[in-house]
């Protein structure tokens, strides 16, 4: 019966990982998109995204990382021949990713407090694809196991997927260059 606690909370603590990395990813394009903005709304807009930042990794985000690392410790605890699996192993070496995302996105958010991060909002929209991959590669390693299907149907779905991150960064440069008209 523990796996099974183990399980329901380790895929709680993901959504709740993911919809934090999301967010605060979206926050740092609203803070960098900030400068634009005239003073004093500039410095009013950055200071509440700092705290919105800084909230969300501390409250959230981070506590969501921590439970699923451990209830994926749990679970290797209660079932430790998993082990010897070798889609198990691709997937550590993605949550590794994911871990090192989390943290760099932290470096982010300091230097952003800090106001000496030069990144425009076009490249954290660019940087907000990468959990989606991980994502996604995370939970077919863990739906599929060993028997990865890399079939038509499946390089279908991969191809839907960048699609639909295209053409989100399409739109992204669609609405900055209406709004540059608009400024003009």
């Amino acid at each position: 019966m523990s796996y099974y606690w183990f399980k329901a909370f380790h895929l709680i603590g993901v959504v709740v990982w993911f919809a934090g990395l999301f967010y605060l990813v979206r926050l740092f394009v609203y803070h960098a998109e900030a400068n634009q903005q005239p003073e004093p709304a500039q410095t009013i807009l950055k200071n509440q995204y700092a705290i919105m930042e800084k909230r969300l990794y501390n409250i959230i985000t981070t506590p969501g990382m921590i439970v699923t690392v451990a209830m994926a410790i749990g679970l290797i605890t209660v079932e430790p021949e998993i082990l010897k699996s070798g889609w198990l192993h691709i997937k550590f070496a993605f949550v590794a990713l994911l871990l090192i995302y989390h943290f760099y996105c932290g470096r982010i958010m300091k230097r952003l407090e800090k106001g000496d991060c030069n990144w425009t909002g076009q490249q954290f929209r660019a940087l907000n694809e990468a959990p989606t991959v991980l994502l996604v590669v995370i939970v077919m390693l863990a739906v599929f196991k060993d028997s990865l299907p890399l079939d038509l149907t499946t390089w279908l779905i991969v191809a839907l997927v960048i699609a639909m991150a295209a053409s989100i960064q399409l739109y992204a440069k669609k609405r900055r260059l209406d709004q540059e008209k608009l400024t003009l």
